[in-house]
This record gives C-alpha cells, sequence and structure tokens, in this order.
C-alpha cells in the first residue's frame, strides 16, 4: 500500500520549483492572480529575500507541492492515502478532493498571514531525547509558557514559546544527553498556545468555505488519524496551535498497511524522517515489511532537517 506525503515550512530554498513551472502555466497564473504577486518569480529567483518569510513561505510551498503532485498522478501514482507536515496538509487534503486549487490556495494565504503576524516567538529543535524527556525538562525548568510544537521523529522534537525562553532553555538542555538544541530562523512561535489567537481567526474564516467529501483517507496532524466526513474544518483549525504529531501519524499509516511513501514537494526531508522513525521503532518496519535502514553508526548519521 502506498501513501503520498507532502512537505511544510522549511522544505523551502532558492529555486524551488525550477524543473515545474513551465509545465503548469494555468495553475501558476491562478497563483499569481490570486496573491498578487509572480510566485514563480519568487521561487526561482526570491529578488526581495521573502521566502524565508511565512506571509510568502506557506503559499509558495503550497504551489509547489501542487506541481509535484500532477507530475506524481500524471505519472500514475495512486495512493491509497495521503498526509502532509503542517502547511503540507493543506495539498493533502486539496489532493483528496475537499477544494480545488484556488480554495486551497486562498485558505493558506489567510493562515500565512495570521500566523504572519504573531511575533516575539521562537522554536528549537531538541535532538537526541524523546518528547516525554523534552516535557519533563520544560516541567523541571518551570518553562510553562514553551509547548511541544512538533513530533517529527521519536527523538527529533520541535519546542515553541516566546523568544526569551526558547533561549533560556538553551544551556538546560544541553545539559541533559542530547545530540543538539538548534534554535530555529523563526519569527513566531508556531504551533503552541501562541497561536490561539491566529487559530480562532482562522476558524471563523474557514467557516465561509464549503469543504467537500475526501475520496481518500487524509491523516490529520492534530489527531494523527484520519479525517471524518464533518471535522475537516475543526481539525484544520485546531491544527495552527497544536502540535504536529508526524511519528504517530506514520505509524497509523504503517499500521493501516502502508508499505510506500512518495514524497510530493522538494526535497526529501519527510523520506528521511520516516526512515529514522521506521529504524527507531522496529515493530513498524516489521509491520510494513521494510527493510530498516541502520541510523546507529559512529558518528551518528546527520539529523532530518526540523519541519515546522
Amino acid at each position: 500500500m502506498r501513501a503520498v506525503v507532502f512537505p511544510g515550512q522549511g522544505a523551502q530554498r532558492r529555486g524551488v520549483g525550477s524543473e515545474h513551472f513551465a509545465r503548469y502555466p494555468e495553475l501558476v497564473a491562478t497563483a499569481d492572480e490570486l496573491l498578487g504577486y509572480s510566485v514563480q518569480r519568487l521561487c526561482i529567483e526570491d529578488p526581495e529575500r521573502q521566502l524565508n518569510r511565512t506571509l510568502y513561505t506557506q503559499p509558495a510551498m503550497f504551489v509547489v507541492n501542487a506541481m509535484h503532485w500532477l507530475d506524481a498522478r500524471a505519472r500514475g501514482c495512486s495512493p491509497a492515502m495521503f498526509a502532509g507536515h503542517s502547511l503540507g496538509e493543506y495539498n493533502a487534503l486539496w489532493a483528496a478532493g475537499a477544494f480545488d486549487f484556488e480554495t486551497g490556495l486562498r485558505l493558506v494565504q489567510r493562515r500565512a498571514e495570521l500566523m504572519d503576524r504573531a511575533a516575539d516567538g521562537g522554536m528549537a529543535a531538541v535532538l537526541g531525547i524523546p518528547a516525554e524527556a523534552v516535557a519533563r525538562v520544560l516541567q523541571a525548568s518551570d518553562a510553562q509558557a514553551v509547548d511541544i510544537a512538533n513530533l517529527n521523529g521519536p527523538t527529533q522534537i520541535v519546542i515553541s514559546g516566546p523568544q526569551a525562553e526558547i533561549m533560556r532553555l538553551k544551556p538546560i538542555f544541553e545539559a541533559q544527553p542530547i545530540r543538539a538544541y538548534a534554535i530555529l530562523n523563526v519569527s513566531a512561535a508556531f504551533h503552541s498556545r501562541a497561536m490561539l489567537p491566529a487559530q480562532r481567526e482562522f476558524t471563523s474564516f474557514l467557516a465561509g468555505f464549503e469543504l467537500g467529501p475526501l475520496t481518500t483517507p487524509v491523516i490529520a496532524n492534530f489527531s494523527a488519524r484520519p479525517y471524518g466526513a464533518d471535522n475537516i474544518a475543526e481539525l484544520l483549525g485546531q491544527q495552527i496551535a497544536g502540535p504536529v504529531r508526524w511519528v504517530e501519524s506514520v505509524a497509523h499509516m504503517i499500521e493501516q498497511g502502508v508499505s510506500e511513501f512518495i514524497e510530493c514537494g522538494p526535497g526529501d526531508v519527510l523520506t528521511k524522517m520516516i526512515r529514522q522513525i521506521r529504524a527507531e521503532r522496529p515493530e513498524l518496519a516489521a509491520a510494513s515489511q521494510a527493510p530498516v535502514p541502520d541510523v546507529r553508526p559512529t558518528p551518528a548519521p546527520p539529523e532530518p532537517a526540523p519541519m515546522l
């Protein structure tokens, strides 16, 4: 069984999508008209260095991921499930028929505006210890305003909260038996309680759209389970301030019989994350009848880049 997964914010880079834009002129024209700027110029040239700003990153990634999926579909790819990491979940829902491309881009544009508006927040990736250990350090450090935002791998956990707290926690975590504490280049505390105002506004915005039935199951970040027939808007709203439960999402897909994952988007960050999840949870590799890659050489291999 095959699943298609879409990456989110963090997979962008200058030149992204360059091999696809010429093949989908109508889709690109629709995006340009809606966004009010050339998404191709933003992605390929990034002359004003805006590609890494949330306001622009999220629409750009939605467009690029969409072109990757259209390529895969044209080659005959017909997955049994979809999933996406954070922003990538919108591509998964679009591919599964919840809304058309223009509606998806409108939703992403509004999401990006609301999330970009937040300030004075930060995020850091804690590498080398599981989520339970991260939670214990946060509790012992009285970091009450910091949340676990992304569970990207069994030992790749992203935390999110006020910038000052993220900085304060650096030496505290580095005193633990971790591989690294990497402060991420973001301006807001995504997937944390700091996003609750954005979540409320976005939920109201979603109410103005009719979301159609899914033709293929999509695994939700917030629940790590398939979307139901009547909870798409609810889960999309909760996703903004809730954690991305990627490990559980991947585990659920494997337990349902998925043995092959195809990443539709730039780079291979999710592919590496899934490989690491399988390696650090051998029962999943056995369930998927997939070979377990060795992720325990000395020195340790590089971690997949954190996805936001």
